[in-house]
């Protein structure tokens, strides 16, 4: 899963930064409202991590413009700013969830899960597929209740896919939600991660949609 986070403090974003790519996610950043509203306006991401208080232009005007232009991501705020009209100005705005500063991480990366997993119509923390189970809180993937070990890239490919059972996913969707914009993506390494995935699971979990891409069959 993709997300942006834009948090102008620099320790902070480095805080925050090191502790979701910790949880499997793949970040960008921006540290100003600008470069945040372009972003969040041309790149797909799973969810946004936006503070409320951003040089050149305020959270609540980027987050506003997202809404306006039709860009339905999950959008966590999290801002210093406390009191229930701030809230209910960004709630109002478009925000899906609040966070007020300070806070824990583990909170942030809860409340995270849940805003991605609502956005995919889900509501279990634990996505089921048949016998085949992903934890979204611990990372855990069993078959049969039985643990499947699988690398960083491997999990990312099929955490996408569990929360999207039954749909076409590109290559291309794949690439653009499993990297962040400034790693250097090939779409022709998710045939091997997928490969990979069916040495380790049913053959026939991951369907194979010629010219469209692939399909996690439901249960």
């Amino acid at each position: 899963m993709r997300v942006l986070l834009v948090e102008d403090e620099p320790v902070l974003r480095a805080q925050l930064r090191a502790s979701l790519e910790d949880a499997g996610y793949a970040v960008d950043e921006a540290d100003n409202g600008r470069d945040a509203h372009f972003a969040g306006d041309t790149e797909p991401f799973d969810a946004v991590i936006l503070d409320l208080g951003l040089p050149v232009i305020d959270g609540l005007t980027v987050l506003k413009r997202w809404r306006d232009a039709g860009r339905a991501m999950p959008v966590l705020i999290l801002t210093a700013r406390d009191s229930w009209h701030e809230k209910v100005a960004g709630i109002d705005a478009g925000a899906d969830d609040y966070l007020t500063k300070p806070f824990h991480t583990e909170e942030l990366l809860a409340r995270l899960r849940a805003l991605i997993r609502r956005s995919s119509g889900l509501a279990s923390p634990v996505l089921q597929c048949g016998s085949l189970a992903l934890d979204t809180r611990t990372g855990r993937v069993t078959l049969a209740g039985q643990p499947v070990t699988l690398t960083s890239h491997e999990h990312k490919v099929l955490d996408y896919l569990m929360h999207r059972p039954g749909q076409v996913i590109s290559r291309t969707e794949l690439t653009e939600h499993i990297y962040a914009q400034d790693f250097d993506r090939d779409s022709n390494t998710i045939e091997v991660f997928v490969g990979r995935l069916r040495k380790k699971l049913p053959a026939d979990l991951i369907e194979t949609v010629r010219g469209q891409g692939y399909r996690l069959k439901p249960a």
